[in-house]
């Protein structure tokens, strides 16, 4: 139904009122700086934020993608919604009377309203019910259960609003109808009642359970679960959809949690409506639950609005069912998860409990310390790969390397791929260290045959040229070489003890940082080092990186592509565990991919040289391209050492 064309004063008075840091703050993780607030901008991926809101200019700005504009425009871009929808969703929510340009338009606009109204109006009434219904005597098994079963207490109960919905058939539909006059269409369309297939009248949807409601962002109810308190089936019954609710787009608790999950920069979805009230009930107020359905897209992002760091840890049970739903989730989100849009974890707790359990013979800070452990979602993946595996019987080697290569062909990311490479050929070397080069060559031809060789097919003119170099399966150049000099200056940012002989090693091969971003952040490291005004001591600069993320205020189109290198996470502490190796490692790779595209330069000009008409040049070339490949050459058997210590 097309909305009525609002008037001035109405869009004036809903941007008057409406707070552009409190309308932004329900979809992005804000943090002060100066007078303004930042966050990661919610119009396109970023791992640095570059996302700028300003209060007393009532304006947005990214400075990555330039979008830009007030709170209208905002909730406009990013619910893809029409201006006079949007205009009149923060009318209400700020309490704009609204006009309308045409008066006969006004009724239609009221009735428009007034669904929506009346839909929240008569759900919050039937949650007042239910609550006065779990004092009453009928109502006393419920409080029980919710007492002694689930041990909670009167302040967990009331801040849930848990209640009971009376076993008769038309309880609530007699109070709400006769008593306090509410439409039952009302009620029907709120999923409150259903009408009756014989006899006309309607009967309500929820008797006989304990009652919990289900609640929106801003912590207006939408819906509700009932919890049978018998042995009817089901045993969870939820509100169906309606003009409010979308199980698919909600998650319980949200509004209770998303304070704790922006402050811990991590949310934990549990499976059921009582693992997300323990864990609140326990202090970890950072904990929703996805409503007894598989984790949608729709709800990692919701979730992923109040996380900078997009941490995510799913706890379901350890049993069979808890396992095959966290496979089911992860099944929705493996996009994101592949390419590094969501930081998964998966915990499973000991002998199939689940967290309201575990909680009732453990502390808080012992679940805390099993959220601190929990696995990433790949290694919990190869974790089940491996169960009840034997790598010494062929059979089950076969298998396993199979389902291995599948889960490493979907990583987009090529550090995290080669990480993971490089981790399953540990594992399926069986302890035997020789071995380890060997399994990441054979992985790797699996992973892309047609992307493992490192050089393209070369013509029948230039087969002799290149006939020993560079036949193993390796990474693509880039990708080597974006790696090589990325972990290069990460080891240099985190570990100052090996600043020197980074130095010392890029002096004596006379090599330079080939990627300009990479280039640009070394520039500034030595900027800042002369800039001390004595001779530079690289090893003495504790606070190189914070002067680096001051200086780089101002560029922030190349702060974006480097920003990563300043921040550790588990997979980075790995990979510099062995400090001296890999640096010498990435040296080598950076030293190997220059040699290679200065062999393929001199042989490309050798090959375009007609020897006839230039015979002095034909010849230069030659001998150029001929010892760079006796370089490479000499190189060779080392390349796949260096590879590896690298993936």
């Amino acid at each position: 139904m097309q909305i009525p064309r609002l008037h001035p004063d109405t869009i004036e008075e809903v941007k008057l009122r409406a707070d552009i840091v409190d309308v932004v703050s329900e979809y992005v993780v804000l943090r002060k700086r100066g007078k303004d607030f930042v966050g990661l901008c919610p119009f396109h991926d970023e791992k640095s934020p570059s996302f700028t809101v300003s209060q007393t200019k009532q304006m947005y700005y990214c400075f990555g993608c330039q979008a830009g504009g007030n709170a209208i425009k905002f909730v406009m871009e990013l619910g893809k919604r029409s201006f006079a929808d949007v205009v009149l969703d923060l009318a209400r929510r700020y309490q704009v009377p609204v006009q309308t340009l045409e008066p006969e338009q006004r009724q239609e606009l009221q009735r428009q309203l007034s669904l929506r109204e009346q839909l929240y109006e008569v759900l919050a009434m039937s949650a007042q019910f239910y609550q006065h219904a779990l004092r009453q005597s009928q109502g006393q098994k419920a409080l029980q259960y919710l007492q002694s079963n689930r041990q909670l207490k009167e302040e967990t109960i009331q801040q849930f609003g848990l209640g009971y919905a009376p076993a008769g058939w038309e309880t609530l539909h007699r109070y709400l109808v006769e008593d306090k006059h509410y439409p039952a269409q009302i009620l029907e369309k709120a999923g409150l009642i259903k009408p009756r297939k014989e006899g006309g009248g309607y009967y309500d949807v929820f008797r006989d359970r304990l009652m919990i409601p289900i609640r929106d962002v801003q912590g207006r109810v939408i819906a509700f679960g009932g919890r049978t308190l018998t042995d009817e089936q089901p045993k969870y019954l939820n509100s169906p959809e309606t003009e409010l609710f979308s199980k698919g787009k909600t998650l319980f608790a949200l509004d209770q949690a998303k304070g704790g999950i922006s402050q811990l920069d991590q949310a934990v979805v549990v499976e059921g409506y009582f693992d997300a009230i323990a864990l609140h009930a326990a202090g970890i107020n950072n904990a929703v639950a996805s409503l007894g359905t598989a984790l949608s897209l729709e709800q990692v992002r919701l979730i992923l609005r109040y996380t900078e760091s997009k941490q995510l840890v799913l706890n379901f049970d350890a049993d069979k069912a808890g396992t095959n739903a966290a496979e089911r989730a992860i099944g929705e989100i493996a996009e994101l998860a592949y390419k590094g849009e969501v930081q998964l974890k998966i915990l499973n707790l000991a002998d199939g409990k689940d967290a309201d359990e575990y909680l009732h013979s453990h502390t808080p800070e012992d679940y805390g310390e099993l959220l601190k452990n929990a696995p990433l979602w790949l290694d919990w993946q190869i974790q089940q790969i491996l169960q009840n595996r034997d790598l010494k019987q062929a059979t089950d080697f076969q298998q396993v390397t199979q389902q291995l290569v599948k889960l490493l062909k979907n990583i987009a990311n090529s550090d995290t791929r080669n990480y993971y490479v490089s981790y399953c050929a540990e594992i399926l070397s069986l302890g035997d260290t020789r071995l380890i080069p060997l399994r990441v060559e054979n992985l790797l031809t699996q992973i892309a045959p047609a992307a493992a060789a490192y050089t393209k097919p070369v013509s029948a003119k230039q087969a002799w040229g290149s006939s020993k170099v560079s036949q193993s399966p390796l990474p693509t150049e880039r990708s080597l070489l974006e790696h090589a000099e990325a972990l290069l200056l990460r080891i240099y940012l985190h570990c100052p003890e090996q600043r020197q002989a980074i130095i010392a090693e890029l002096e004596e091969r006379d090599l330079q940082f080939s990627l300009s971003h990479h280039r640009f952040l070394w520039q500034q490291i030595l900027e800042i080092s002369s800039g001390d005004g004595e001779t530079i001591n690289f090893a003495s600069q504790p606070d190189l990186i914070s002067r680096l993320q001051d200086h780089f205020l101002e560029f922030s189109s190349e702060m974006g592509l480097i920003s990563h290198l300043f921040h550790i996470n588990e997979k980075n502490q790995k990979e510099i565990l062995r400090t001296p190796q890999v640096v010498q490692a990435a040296i080598a790779c950076m030293d190997l991919v220059m040699l290679e595209k200065r062999y393929r330069h001199f042989l490309e000009l050798w090959q375009q040289t007609d020897p006839e008409a230039e015979p002095e040049r034909y010849q230069s070339y030659y001998q150029a391209f001929y010892a760079e490949k006796i370089k490479l050459q000499k190189i060779d058997r080392q390349r796949l050492f260096s590879i590896t210590e690298l993936l």
